[in-house]
């Protein structure tokens, strides 16, 4: 009898992050032993402009990740000249384009399965179309996971989920993505993912960007600032958000730290003024921008700050719970009340931050959260709720009590909103 053909694994993965996790997941065993599959790393950009953003093959320690994959494929050159975001087959036409697909990357007649990021949105959601047979896994790089799926999906997909990979960020909170479907959450163990935020530090060294790196160890840098990209998401404007880099300076320079790191976020337009050096050297601190392309996990590894501060970013979580550094926010909840609509997701993470870390000029010191505490995973499915009742009909009750007994504190009544609640008919008893 003629051997069954060799299933072919595809890994999409749009950020370095992203990839590191599919990286710690496959050497710990959860996509099978070695050899048991063809494995391929689906490259999409995602940026709004492809063509001026970073591409991922340029960042420190790509080239290590690439090494546990039989071949690399780039998604954005497959859908050429429709935009990665906004392509996806119609139902009709899926058929065909997996015939394409399967001559184009050498599929040939075996089993596929799909690995993707953000199930929800294209590319995932249409490489999940096209391989309308596969079997499908969905691996989450940041916060977001412990959200609510962020829109409906078809049942033709949703039925094919498997599980939903996703790192312990915030020790013992269970990811809210994809339960309304029955889909369980798998934890990529700590150590694996540990190990490869290694592995791409210590290429580094070898790298271009060495040079930048041991520049801006040699500052004696006790703070990482990480910029965010709230302005090109439309939730803050330039100005608004060039302030909010700001009020990081003054609040590691007002914390005692007199030299600082600041490193814009990977998809974040270029051209930063002027205004964050002339901030710093009016505070008196020493001011290293770090805008190559380099994991902020890479700065941990080599200069070990004392301070990491952020807005609502991954990064910030992935300093406290994998190198044990202090973590402060600043903006967030400032953020969190301008976010709209409600149900964006961008909305979770913001509550996780401004639940679990301390405001950097809010009196409290800068800390590493440890596990998720009690008052933690109520609050998160409350707020789930409200982002998606339909897909959660089942936490209404929950969510009443919750809003009842504690919308009306001010430390977490800024995590609803007024219309959603009233529209929802949650009632909150008047301050005291």
């Amino acid at each position: 009898m003629a051997n069954a053909p060799r299933t072919t694994q595809i890994f999409q993965v749009s950020t370095l992050y992203g990839a590191a996790t599919v990286a710690a997941a496959i050497d710990a065993g959860q996509f099978g032993a070695p050899g048991d599959a063809r494995r391929l790393l689906l490259v999409a950009n995602n940026a709004e402009i492809p063509e001026t953003a970073v591409r991922m093959e340029t960042m420190t320690g790509y080239d290590r990740i690439v090494t546990r994959f039989d071949g690399v494929l780039d998604w954005n050159e497959a859908v050429h000249p429709h935009h990665p975001s906004s392509w996806s087959p119609r139902p009709e036409e899926a058929p065909l384009w997996q015939r394409v697909f399967r001559t184009a990357w050498e599929l040939g007649t075996g089993p596929v399965q799909v690995i993707v990021e953000s199930i929800q949105v294209n590319p995932a959601k249409a490489l999940a179309a096209v391989f309308a047979e596969s079997s499908v896994e969905v691996y989450a790089d940041g916060l977001m996971s412990y959200g609510p799926t962020r829109d409906e999906l078809p049942q033709s997909i949703a039925c094919r989920i498997r599980r939903v990979l996703h790192l312990d960020l915030v020790p013992g909170l269970t990811p809210l993505l994809l339960t309304e479907y029955g889909v369980g959450a798998e934890l990529v163990p700590d150590d694996a993912f540990r190990a490869v935020l290694g592995e791409i530090a210590e290429a580094s060294k070898d790298s271009a960007e060495d040079a930048a790196l041991t520049a801006a160890a040699a500052t004696g840098p006790t703070a990482l600032l990480l910029g965010q990209y709230l302005a090109a998401l439309g939730i803050l404007t330039v100005e608004e958000e060039e302030e909010l880099h700001l009020g990081m300076v003054r609040g590691a320079a007002g914390a005692g730290h007199r030299s600082i790191v600041f490193k814009p976020h990977p998809t974040a337009p270029a051209g930063y003024s002027t205004a964050l050096h002339e901030e710093a050297a009016r505070v008196g601190v020493t001011l290293t921008v770090l805008d190559g392309p380099l994991l902020a996990e890479t700065f941990y590894e080599r200069c070990r700050p004392e301070l990491v501060v952020g807005c609502f970013s991954t990064a910030m979580l992935t300093a406290a719970v994998y190198y044990g550094v202090p973590i402060a926010r600043v903006g967030t909840g400032t953020v969190l009340e301008r976010l709209t609509p409600y149900e964006n997701s961008n909305r979770i993470p913001l509550v996780v931050v401004d639940h679990l870390v301390p405001e950097l000029t809010g009196g409290s010191a800068p800390k590493v959260p440890g596990g998720a505490p009690e008052s933690l995973a109520p609050l998160i499915r409350a707020v789930g709720f409200c982002m998606r009742p339909k897909a959660h009909p089942g936490l209404r009750a929950e969510a009443a009590r919750y809003v009842a007994e504690h919308a009306a504190d001010p430390a977490v009544g800024h995590c609803f909103s007024a219309e959603r609640l009233a529209e929802l008919d949650l009632k909150v008893p008047a301050r005291v």
